[in-house]
């Protein structure tokens, strides 16, 4: 695999070696999860994939962060994060594995390098979008491949300014502007700038969140989509909730991004000793319409997380051809259920 030498990865080479130079203020981790899962599928309709039993990957990847002390108060850092799709034994995304104008899929999850000071962290390159951390991440707990599959959003996109304000008496506001060239290589495969805006407030074990995702003019003018979330933690208990809505040029009904398009999920987590059990119930118009997801993780070791999911959906969002992914969508499947096993080891 040959990984382009952008001015990003250089930058992050020199991340990397400030923390050699200068070890008492710096910290380089070296890290890897491997998570596989084996799955029994049934689409509604076979006429195109019958139901079948196989292996599947559940994200696993190799990576690289570090940081480094610049001057009090102000410090760099970077990450460098690789997918692996132990299924396909392949480096690349298990679901963003190519299509005919991107064969080569997505080859990095994580490039970006950054500073953070006392006035908030601003950083560049292929990173987590403020959008999915503010909205989607709280719904966002399982730990199969069939997590994040219940929003509209997109979680990873390169060529992305980010900037997280500090935390003022709980508020904290959050931008990104991604380009026309990282969009387009992005699962949401659209050839416009975007731009991401979100407000969240803090009080407690209490997280309240507002989001605005730009996602540029996919040939039908606007094309925005707006997000609230709400999670609360109370001891061993964990809810959340979240609302999206489309405001699109497209008024086309039951596309992805139609106009007036909305995902509505409620999230219910509870850990009992080594045991947390999940559930969630969505409806995502357009993507996987009504949608159950189970789950039971066991933390076996520190290192070894056991879980056993059943995830179903209505309408086809994430069910595909065995290890298949998102070339590979099908709606003709009209979605269908996955009962799987799996482990994640982290090393």
């Amino acid at each position: 695999m040959n990984i382009p030498c952008t001015p990003l990865l250089r930058t992050l080479a020199l991340v990397l070696a400030a923390g050699t130079a200068a070890a008492q203020d710096s910290s380089v981790d070296f890290y890897g999860s491997l998570r596989l899962q084996a799955e029994s599928v049934q689409p509604d309709r076979t006429q195109r994939v019958g139901d079948y039993s196989a292996w599947r990957d559940a994200y696993s990847r190799l990576g690289v962060r570090a940081q480094t002390t610049l001057a009090p108060g102000l410090s760099a850092y970077g990450q460098l994060e690789l997918p692996v799709d132990a299924a396909n034994l392949k480096l690349r995304d298990p679901y963003d594995q190519g299509d005919t104008a991107r064969p080569e899929g997505q080859r990095l999850r994580l490039a970006y390098a950054g500073l953070r000071g006392r006035y908030g962290a601003l950083s560049y390159g292929q990173q987590w979008l403020p959008y999915y951390n503010a909205i989607a991440a709280p719904v966002d707990l399982f730990s199969s491949y069939y997590s994040g599959f219940a929003t509209y959003t997109t979680f990873r996109v390169a060529d992305t300014l980010a900037y997280v304000s500090p935390e003022f008496q709980g508020w904290q506001f959050a931008y990104a502007y991604t380009g026309r060239e990282g969009h387009e290589r992005s699962t949401s495969r659209i050839a416009d700038a975007r731009r991401q805006y979100t407000l969240g407030y803090t009080y407690g074990e209490t997280r309240l969140a507002a989001g605005l995702d730009d996602r540029g003019d996919a040939g039908y003018g606007r094309n925005r989509l707006y997000g609230l979330s709400a999670s609360h933690r109370t001891g061993a208990l964990y809810l959340a909730a979240k609302y999206e809505t489309f405001d699109t040029g497209n008024t086309t009904p039951g596309g992805f991004a139609s106009d007036g398009n909305r995902a509505l999920n409620l999230l219910a987590s509870y850990t009992a000793g080594r045991n947390t059990f999940k559930l969630m119930r969505a409806k995502v118009e357009g993507w996987g319409e009504h949608i159950t997801h189970l789950g039971l993780d066991h933390q076996y070791t520190d290192s070894l997380k056991l879980f056993v999911e059943y995830y179903r959906e209505t309408e086809t969002a994430a069910i595909t051809r065995p290890r298949g992914g998102l070339n590979d969508y099908d709606a003709s499947l009209s979605g269908g259920s996955v009962l799987l096993a799996g482990l994640r080891w982290d090393f």
